[in-house]
């Protein structure tokens, strides 16, 4: 039997994967669950047309990506903390302070999610890198100079 696929199926498929299933896995597990409807002509000319406008919206979102990619290689953000004559600072500057501080300075919205920092905080002055996941395979690195009040 041949079936779309609505959700991602693990050891079976992806969403919006056209695939042949036996009788009783489909009609008794696939399709009740809501991972699954059957395959008929109109149900493929529609999963058509719904992975070519996935398609379009996944371009535009590479493309958006890669052009944030190129800004934010390029820029420094400078983060002021309380430190000590040693150069520790009282806490760490953590990736919300350095999403926050990309938005002030640049005007560029970057969840605190995505940015990844070595070690998972920054704990001295200095100059660091922070890398910030955009899409898929596509990063960029943020330099972070963190500075003395």
């Amino acid at each position: 039997m041949e079936i779309i696929l609505k959700k991602d199926v693990a050891n079976l498929g992806f969403a919006h994967d056209v695939i042949t299933v036996k009788h009783g896995y489909a009609r008794n597990f696939l399709i009740p669950q809501g991972l699954a409807i059957l395959a008929t002509a109109g149900a493929k000319k529609a999963n058509q047309e719904v992975i070519k406008q996935k398609a379009h919206k996944e371009a535009k979102l590479v493309k958006d990506a890669e052009t944030l990619q190129a800004v934010l290689n390029d820029i420094t953000v400078n983060i002021s903390v309380k430190a000590n004559e040693e150069g520790r600072i009282f806490g760490s500057v953590t990736n919300m302070q350095i999403s926050e501080a990309i938005e002030n300075q640049y005007h560029y919205v970057v969840d605190r999610k995505m940015i990844v920092i070595a070690d998972d905080h920054i704990k001295t002055l200095g100059l660091f890198d922070a890398k910030v996941k955009l899409h898929k395979g596509i990063d960029a690195v943020v330099k972070v100079n963190v500075v003395a009040e």
